[in-house]
């Protein structure tokens, strides 16, 4: 593999990430180039990413997960990315390792990375998240992300995918209110995906899902064993599936309404 093919491209999108950002940034120093699309931050995230000698930071709208992270895909110079989010962390163990899997030549095309949580500086070892992974290193010239997700986002792969031993530490959760308005987000962009598909609201579901997540996160998946914290993550993460089906609700009468006003003479 040639000199240029080994170069790596650290990508990240942000917004209003101070306390995050920092050490985001630091932990993929190692990274030829780092490139961050900034959705217009109010709380100083852009000015530091500006003042940042490694950084090239762009700012661009918010549309959606997909949308933002195929833009910032677009701006790697090179073939090699490691793509994260503003709130995770490259350990040097494993920054080791993707070193050596760059320059090992390996077929495949890109690699999954199992996540280590973070509640504020405590490990959240349960509660459902104990076997989460994410494609973060791939090749640009292999991949896409899928245009049938607009949160939680996935990509579409040319070829083969491996797995990574080293763990990516996630600080998932600073502090309550900001966690829950992330949470209400993701619940508003699953809604407009499933509403894109023709779901429509069901009052069971409202009830049942919601019920079950908790159930199956915090009894089933342990998280009680995480103390409170579990008891935390749990309900709101349960609470997405209460704001999915609200705003489903929410677009399925605007939707209704819309079509009264269009058919009145």
């Amino acid at each position: 593999m040639s000199t240029q093919n080994r170069k790596l491209s650290a990508l990240v999108i942000t917004y209003n990430e101070i306390g995050y950002i920092e050490k985001c940034i630091a932990s993929v120093s190692f990274a030829d180039e780092i490139i961050v699309v900034d959705s217009y931050s109010t709380d100083g995230t852009y000015e530091y990413l500006l003042n940042h000698p490694k950084v090239k930071v762009i700012q661009h709208p918010f549309k959606n997960f997909t949308v933002q992270k195929s833009f910032t895909l677009e701006q790697a110079t090179n073939d090699w990315v490691l793509f994260l989010d503003a709130d995770e962390v490259v350990t040097p163990e494993l920054q080791q390792e993707i070193k050596q899997t760059i320059e090992s030549d390996k077929n495949h095309s890109a690699y999954w990375f199992y996540r280590k949580f973070m509640f504020q500086q405590q490990n959240l070892r349960f509660s459902g998240w104990q076997t989460d992974k994410n494609y973060r290193l791939f090749r640009k010239s292999k991949v896409n992300f899928s245009t049938k997700r607009i949160v939680h986002e996935t990509l579409d792969i040319k070829g083969t995918s491996g797995v990574l031993k080293n763990k990516l530490t996630h600080y998932c959760y600073k502090d309550y209110e900001m966690y829950k308005r992330k949470i209400l987000l993701y619940g508003r962009l699953k809604a407009k995906e499933a509403f894109n598909k023709n779901k429509r609201f069901n009052f069971f579901l409202f009830v049942l899902k919601p019920t079950w997540k908790f159930f199956h996160n915090y009894i089933l998946r342990l998280g009680f064993l995480d103390g409170k914290k579990g008891m935390i993550i749990c309900s709101l993460d349960a609470l997405c599936d209460v704001e999915r089906s609200r705003e489903l609700q929410r677009l399925e009468r605007e939707e209704q309404w819309s079509t009264v006003f269009k058919t009145t003479p």
